[in-house]
C-alpha cells in the first residue's frame, strides 16, 4: 500500500514538468504565428499609399493642396500683418488658377471651387467670382436698358473693387526615381494688392505621383 503511494508521489513531479514543457512549446508556437499578422495601418498613413498608388489626381490631392494653403495663410505673419493694416475684410477677386500641366483632364475647376469654399468658410474675406461678376455686369446692363421698372434695377458702379487679386497656375514634370516614373505636381499660388501692385503673399506646393505602367 504504502510502495502504491510512494509510486504515484514519484509519477506527480515528472506530469507537473511534462505540463510546463508543453505550455512553453505552445507559448512559442503562438508567438511565432503572432510574428506573421497584419500590421495596423493608421488612417493617415492608409490614405497616404492610397494616393501614391495612382498616377491620377484626386480629389483628396485637391483637398491636401488647398487645406494646406489655408494653414500657411493663417502662419503667414507678413500677410496677417498687411490685413490688419486694412482695417476691413478684404474684397478679393478670384482669377481662376491655370491647368498648364499637359493633362487635359486635369480637374482645375474642382481646384477653383475648393479655393472659393476655403476662403469663404474663414470669413476673413469679401469673395469676387469672376465667372459671377461678368455675369452680374451682363444682368445690371440689362436692368438699365429700360426693360426693367427703374426703381426695381440695380446702377452701374454700385459693385465693390477688389483689394486682392488672387491667381494661380498648376504645373506637372515627368521625372524618374530609384527606377521609377513619378509625376510631381507643382501648384502656385499667388496673392496680390490691386492698388499698390505688389505681392503679398505667395504659396507653393507639390504634389508626387507614381506613374502607372
Amino acid at each position: 500500500m504504502s510502495k502504491s503511494k510512494g509510486l504515484k508521489m514519484g509519477n506527480f513531479p515528472m506530469n507537473f514538468f511534462n505540463r510546463i514543457i508543453l505550455c512553453v512549446f505552445l507559448a512559442a508556437i503562438f508567438s511565432s504565428c503572432g510574428s506573421f499578422q497584419a500590421k495596423r495601418v493608421g488612417s493617415k498613413e492608409s490614405d497616404e499609399k492610397a494616393l501614391s498608388i495612382t498616377d491620377k489626381w484626386l480629389v483628396a490631392d485637391t483637398e491636401k493642396v488647398v487645406s494646406e494653403l489655408s494653414q500657411k495663410i493663417d502662419k503667414h505673419r507678413g500677410f496677417r500683418k498687411y490685413l490688419r493694416s486694412l482695417g476691413k475684410s478684404p474684397a478679393v477677386f478670384i482669377s481662376n488658377v491655370q491647368n498648364l500641366t499637359s493633362d487635359k483632364g486635369f480637374p482645375i475647376n474642382d481646384l477653383n471651387d475648393e479655393l472659393l469654399n476655403s476662403l469663404s468658410e474663414s470669413g476673413d474675406y469679401i469673395l469676387i467670382d469672376n465667372a459671377a461678376r461678368d455675369k452680374l455686369l451682363k444682368e445690371i446692363k440689362y436692368q438699365n436698358d429700360g426693360a426693367v421698372d427703374p426703381s426695381t434695377s440695380k446702377m452701374i458702379g454700385k459693385q465693390t473693387g477688389a483689394d486682392l487679386l488672387i491667381f494661380g497656375r498648376v504645373h506637372m514634370l515627368k521625372a524618374a526615381r530609384d527606377g521609377y516614373g513619378i509625376k510631381q505636381y507643382s501648384i502656385n499660388i499667388h496673392m496680390t494688392d490691386i492698388e499698390r501692385g505688389v505681392e503679398v503673399f505667395r504659396y507653393r506646393g507639390s504634389i508626387k505621383k507614381n506613374i502607372e505602367e
